[in-house]
């Protein structure tokens, strides 16, 4: 792996960082509304599944290692074991997948991107309501009450924002020839 390619992966995983700290508290819910997402759907769509997943692995790192990182300046390994750290880990799984989704095919498009932005999405979502149930002792229903049902409108427009924009940055990175993309 390249300097160029870690140095991105890290301007990313910095990137997920500030957007973490767009944190609105919800009153019945451990869960914030966040910048995140919007970052994880960039970071996958931008870097693809290799760099996508070094950069949400290295913000996870730079964040159980101590370093306020997570919403709302959280950090540490608590942060990852407790009742939202499911959502951290969907980050994980999802940007991978998000990556394989827009490296496959001919052709990056916003459909390309948007599809693959929701099936992070609905990895974030499982992973984060499973570990909020479990560790709250909720039933599934009411995890999904509280962790996924009040974040799915905005979610949504953070996904249709970032299609729109992975489309055109994509071109733009490619042309200054700072990412190389296979399609």
């Amino acid at each position: 792996m390249r300097t160029k390619e870690l140095t991105i992966a890290a301007l990313f995983a910095g990137i997920m960082a500030v957007l973490a700290q767009v944190a609105i508290p919800l009153p019945f819910s451990p869960v914030p509304i966040t910048g995140q997402i919007l970052g994880l759907f960039l970071t996958g769509a931008l870097l693809g599944r290799r760099l996508g997943t070094l950069a949400v692995l290295l913000y996870l790192i730079l964040g159980a290692i101590g370093l306020p990182v997570f919403a709302r300046g959280g950090a540490g390994i608590a942060r990852l074991l407790g009742p939202t750290g499911g959502y951290l880990w969907g980050f994980l799984i999802g940007v991978y997948l998000l990556g394989w989704v827009v490296d496959k095919g001919n052709k990056f498009t916003f459909l390309r991107a948007a599809g693959g932005m929701l099936l992070c999405l609905v990895v974030v979502y499982i992973l984060g309501a499973l570990q909020l149930a479990y560790l709250m002792h909720l039933p599934w229903q009411k995890a999904l009450l509280l962790g996924v049902v009040p974040f799915l409108p905005l979610d949504m427009v953070k996904l249709l924002l970032a299609s729109v924009l992975s489309v055109k940055l994509r071109r733009i990175l490619k042309q200054a020839g700072l990412l190389s993309f296979p399609h």
